[in-house]
């Protein structure tokens, strides 16, 4: 009788060893998939606490995955690219800057819009120029940042300032817009031109004041497997989540735009 119970509590036991390891329950913002391994993500620098977000739900749903991300300027980026950097996935704030890495060959099918994304002034919390619109960036007393014209926020800027027949003299243009919210948060600029997702993502610390001319001047968001890319099968999962509803529910809660 001993030995028939001793069999019987091992069977339990491994009966019960045997659930406790299945696969853990999915974070409901992704779908569990059966990638593993580094996943390389070239991303602009306006996506990045979205990105991040998303990157812990996609590896709790993955967990044999990793997500390591670049975030830069999009022309930066496509030249990393065209230059050999190893990457599994480009996502651009703009189709010029894509258009770059596809003309060169060196994407794998093709880029997907995603979302879009539009300008707003981000200014010190409080807004202590009372600045109301863009034409009030145009007053030499004040200092202005803008993004470089080859950065998509330095060119989607140019378009919405041209569309206005403004001429505005920024004090410094920089090589990503994260860099140019980081002018406003500093002190360092009474105002600049950033996405309407930074200055949600800072409001802490700025306000984003919405200005008309902005709507000529929409950012789409394309996105796109690399050739060649290190890690394919993950590089494919990380796409369909981030193009899903799911994913783009994320990027709608902070203020990116439907394509």
């Amino acid at each position: 009788m001993k030995r028939i119970l001793a069999v019987a509590l091992a069977a339990v036991l491994l009966a019960g060893g045997c659930s406790k390891s299945s696969t853990p329950t999915p974070a409901p913002a992704a779908t569990p998939t059966t990638v593993s391994g580094t996943i390389i993500v070239f991303a602009a620098a306006s996506l990045t606490e979205s990105f991040q977000a998303m990157a812990k739900d996609f590896e709790k749903a993955n967990p044999m995955s990793v997500i390591r991300f670049n975030f830069a300027g999009s022309s930066a980026l496509a030249t990393q690219i065209n230059g050999g950097a190893p990457a599994d996935i480009f996502a651009s704030a703009a189709p010029a800057n894509m258009k770059t890495v596809t003309d060169a060959g060196n994407a794998d099918g093709a880029p997907v819009t995603f979302v879009k994304n539009q300008l707003v002034i981000a200014v010190p919390k409080g807004n202590p120029k009372g600045i109301k619109g863009l034409s009030d960036l145009t007053n030499p007393a004040l200092k202005v940042a803008l993004c470089a014209e080859q950065v998509p926020c330095g060119a989607a800027a140019k378009t919405a300032i041209s569309s206005a027949n403004l001429t505005i003299k920024p004090v410094t243009l920089e090589a990503d817009v994260k860099s140019a919210l980081s002018k406003v948060k500093l002190g360092e600029v009474d105002a600049a031109l950033v996405y309407r997702t930074d200055a949600n993502t800072a409001k802490a610390d700025v306000d984003g004041i919405e200005f008309p001319e902005s709507a000529k001047a929409i950012n789409e968001y394309p996105i796109v497997q690399l050739k060649g890319a290190p890690n394919a099968a993950g590089a494919a999962a990380w796409i369909k989540y981030v193009t899903s509803d799911a994913g783009i529910a994320v990027l709608v809660g902070v203020g990116f735009q439907k394509p």
